[in-house]
């Protein structure tokens, strides 16, 4: 392992499922430029010094990158020198970057090596040829990040000033840039498949190259323990693939109450049995199916008790300010009663995803979408490209071997009317469905969270429900069992293609509006200081009776497979978190977790409640 700075931010190895030992983190400070008006090829900012100094993985609008410049920034640029370990002869070197926001050009010595599109998602650059062992190349990047035309932002404000659900920008490198040395013949990030129903696990291992004599050597271990091994030839299958099957005495199905991973050692070998490449991941053997109306882990039912959580900090924005930090936010969601997230509008970094598996966190998975709206006349003003689907399909390649991703959700609450024409909106919503079960036909996948359903064949359906009273919520979501769920629609205007039996779930409602440090907009409050869903409560007792309520209404339903609750922190403006937005407690947790961990009717249909008015 190389060596690091004490004080580098961002320490940790950024892709836990695929670790090789030659790596080095890039992240501290790097030149910096702003370019207010994407002028600076013209102007020579790939040749002359750069005017600043950031502090990277942050982003320039956050207080932790050094910046703190809130404004529109139509384009960035950095540079810093970068020398590859002496250790390193004789292997290939990529230079990795976890995100930048949101078309990027990278360049090494003043040559172009990278082009990228997509604020959420990694993309690689092989400087191979241009760098060798012990030199220093030089290396510069411009994001451009326009806030006009289309564009996956997520909740990236297009106007200046924060408001109801829309926050400060992130512009340009946001997550960890690292430095891997490779063998010129290699292993890409495995596909590793759980099937729990064969207690064994499928691994799929890319190679660069099928070289005769090379082969393939998997280890499953369970702690130190080798539990299982294969090795298959490298040179007869473009990806070969592996079988792992765990003795009947040491299978242990993951699940939120016993999150057990085990350890996936992976070796490419020559004709000698000499090592060309090896890498470190790890698995969860679990399974997610559908049963009628029942989303089942293992084959059993386990009521999803979900948080939203927005991936914002006061200080870094989207970039959480240490692993620590992603680790809190879990633990901060299953003390208050939560059995899972879903990470919305926003793809979250590839650790909080190893860290859910670790500690049992189910996630609903989801792309920063947002960004294609108001683009065309009604009917037609869901406008997103094409590019969607592209960044989406890396999202799943980056996230496949996840256990705790139970579902995935490409897009989010694309409000539009249904008519008899087909539109972008149903080629793009039908592209990533069916891009997403070819990439993955291990998970459900929910076509669109809210409003818009287009795909008939979703696994799932859901809605959005801010209804604030327990007993007019109950009325309106309380027609499953008649095959009459709740639809987001416009005034009886459909959105959505009609739901057909699938499992279903309220996948946003809550958002009780309650920080009682801030005046509410009624009593003379500004929307962009604090903002919530619905008739804000008058103090802690009344969120809680409401809270109990909505939930309950909920719990109560056996044909209901779990919900999500609006949401874990307040974010900036946004005060309808369980915490406050620096993470703090502004409620009494324990009757939050009381609530909610009621027996749920899905898990035992029997158990019945009573609405808490």
């Amino acid at each position: 392992m190389h060596d690091r700075p004490a004080d580098l931010p961002r320490p940790e190895h950024p892709r836990p499922q695929f670790v090789r030992d030659t790596w080095l983190n890039l992240n501290g400070p790097w030149d910096f430029e702003i370019d207010q008006g994407d002028s600076g090829l013209e102007r020579g900012l790939l040749a002359r010094p750069l005017a600043g100094e950031i502090l990277v993985p942050f982003a320039p609008e956050s207080e932790a990158s050094g910046i703190g410049n809130t404004d529109f920034l139509e384009a960035v640029w950095y540079r810093r020198e970068v020398t590859v370990p002496q250790a390193w002869a004789g292997l290939d070197v990529l230079l990795h970057f976890g995100a930048v926001d949101h078309d990027t050009t990278v360049w090494a010595d003043g040559v172009e090596v990278a082009r990228h599109r997509g604020g959420f998602t990694p993309f690689t650059a092989d400087l191979t040829g241009l760098v060798a062992a012990g030199e220093t190349a030089t290396v510069t990047v411009r994001a451009r990040d326009s806030r006009h035309g289309v564009q996956a932002r997520g909740k990236q404000a297009t106007w200046a000033a924060n408001s109801h659900w829309s926050y400060t920008r992130t512009t340009g490198i946001w997550q960890t840039v690292w430095l891997e040395g490779v063998p010129r013949v290699r292993m890409g990030r495995p596909r590793i498949t759980p099937h729990v129903a064969g207690r064994s696990f499928s691994v799929v291992v890319p190679l660069n190259a099928n070289r005769p004599g090379l082969v393939v050597r998997a280890r499953l271990l369970d702690g130190s323990e080798e539990v299982a091994a294969t090795t298959v030839p490298a040179d007869l299958d473009l990806s070969p693939a592996l079988l792992l099957t765990v003795p009947e005495d040491r299978v242990r199905l993951w699940s939120p109450e016993d999150p057990h991973l085990y350890d996936v050692e992976l070796e490419l070998l020559d004709g000698a049995g000499e090592v060309v490449d090896s890498a470190r991941s790890y698995a969860g053997l679990r399974s997610v199916t559908i049963d009628g109306t029942a989303l089942l882990l293992n084959g059993r039912p386990v009521f999803q008790r979900l948080v939203l959580d927005q991936g914002y900090w006061p200080e870094s924005i989207m970039t959480a300010a240490s692993d620590a930090a992603l680790v809190r936010d879990i633990e901060l969601g299953m003390a208050a009663g939560f059995n899972g997230a879903r990470l919305h509008q926003k793809v979250f970094e590839e650790r909080y995803l190893y860290h859910a598996d670790r500690l049992g966190y189910l996630v609903w998975a989801e792309f920063g979408d947002w960004g294609a709206s108001g683009q065309g006349p009604a009917g037609h003003n869901q406008q997103p490209t094409a590019s969607f689907i592209t960044q989406w399909v890396e999202v799943v390649e980056r996230d496949y071997n996840h256990p705790s991703i139970v579902g995935w959700t490409p897009l989010n609450e694309t409000h539009q009317e249904l008519h008899d024409r087909i539109t972008v909106l149903d080629d793009v919503m039908h592209g990533m469905f069916l891009a997403t079960k070819l990439a993955d036909p291990t998970r459900p996948v929910l076509d669109v969270s809210g409003y818009s359903h287009r795909v008939r064949a979703t696994d799932v359906y859901d809605s959005h429900n801010y209804e604030q009273d327990p007993a007019a919520f109950a009325g309106q979501v309380g027609g499953l069992a008649e095959g009459r769920p709740y639809v987001n629609d416009r005034e009886g205007t459909p959105f959505s293609v009609p739901y057909r039996g699938q499992p279903y779930f309220v996948s946003e409602f809550g958002g009780i509006w309650w920080n009682p440090d801030v005046a509410a907009v009624s009593d003379g409050g500004d929307v962009t200081e604090s903002w919530g869903y619905g008739q804000r409560v008058r103090d802690e007792d009344e969120f809680h009776r409401r809270f109990a309520g909505l939930t309950g209404v909920l719990l109560a339903d056996a044909n209901m497979f779990g919900y999500c609750y609006t949401q874990l922190t307040d974010v900036f403006q946004e005060q309808n978190g369980i915490y406050r937005f620096d993470r703090s407690e502004k409620l009494d947790v324990t009757r939050v977790r009381e609530a909610q961990l009621r027996p749920a009717a899905a898990e035992a249909p029997t158990v019945a409640f009573q609405l808490v008015h």
